[in-house]
């Protein structure tokens, strides 16, 4: 083995893994989340913000268990389980009209109030094609409500696409400079106008809306900025109409697999790339190692 590795955004020395090998022996009684949370302690691995980047820790730990180098505990639960979503009414009579007639139009950050973030995920679970059952890692929600508080469209964005190469030919990153700074980019992985709203134009109003406070709110957040955003269209379904209306960039397609497609045998619909510059000097920032 030549050594060192590089694993999850860390170079991985022979004595680091006898170190994890050692703590492992000593805490037998742990679980893999107590494990994590006590590795990154130790190391002191947190994001800009201070918190602990546990998660990343959890995956660092199952690659290394992949190859062979150590043994975790067994996972106290097996699969994934989504957050429960409750279900919540809303008004569904008809709005049309033209965007102009929504006078006192808001777009607000949903994670704020319990209300909203309930009534977000409900709205997505049940009408999204994708559904939704839960985020993982940094996330941002975006209700836009009308001025007497009826719900109209819910944007998310959360976690980066781990590779894509027609996105990663634009931006110039080699692997390693990927993985070290994929957390500078954003996806907009669920855009939904409610199917009652027609509303013209009201698509690309959200999204510019949703971009002009998407940087500020991310590092109040996380402290930490991103400097573009990407999202992938399903061209089977959807032009990317209101994304080329907000100045969106299309910079290719993927190449038809899932991001859990390791043994490249599951095919999904093909979906052009679009990404939106939120620094001028953003391959400068992404391509810093």
């Amino acid at each position: 083995m030549d050594w060192p590795l590089y694993i999850q955004g860390r170079f991985v020395h022979e004595s680091d893994v006898n170190e994890i090998k050692d703590l492992l022996a000593c805490r037998s009684d742990w679980n893999r989340t107590r494990f994590s949370i006590a590795l990154c302690e130790r190391w002191a691995w947190q994001r800009p913000d201070g918190q602990l980047k546990d998660m990343a820790c959890r995956e660092y730990l199952r690659k290394l268990e992949a190859l062979g180098f150590i043994r975790l505990p067994a996972p106290l639960t097996h699969g994934a389980h989504g957050t429960r979503i409750v279900k919540v009414n809303v008004d569904r009579s008809l709005v049309h009209c033209k965007l102009n007639a929504l006078t006192g139009l808001e777009l607000v950050d949903a994670r704020i109030d319990r209300a909203d973030e309930q009534l977000f995920n409900s709205l997505l679970k049940e009408h999204h094609y994708l559904s939704f059952n839960r985020t993982v890692g940094r996330n941002m929600k975006y209700l836009v409500r009308s001025a007497d508080g009826r719900p109209l469209a819910c944007l998310l964005f959360g976690s980066a696409a781990w590779k894509a190469k027609d996105r990663d030919l634009f931006i110039g990153w080699d692997a390693m400079t990927r993985e070290q700074n994929v957390n500078l980019i954003t996806n907009n992985t669920r855009f939904l106008i409610l199917p009652w709203v027609d509303v013209k134009n009201l698509a690309s109003w959200s999204l510019s809306q949703a971009l002009r406070r998407l940087r500020n709110d991310w590092l109040r957040r996380y402290g930490e900025e991103v400097v573009l955003v990407e999202t992938f269209v399903d061209r089977d379904r959807y032009l990317g109409t209101c994304y080329k209306a907000a100045n969106w960039q299309c910079v290719g397609s993927t190449v038809g697999r899932s991001r859990q497609d390791r043994a490249h045998k599951l095919s999904v619909p093909v979906k052009d790339i679009y990404v939106y510059v939120l620094e001028k000097g953003f391959r400068r920032r992404l391509c810093n190692d």
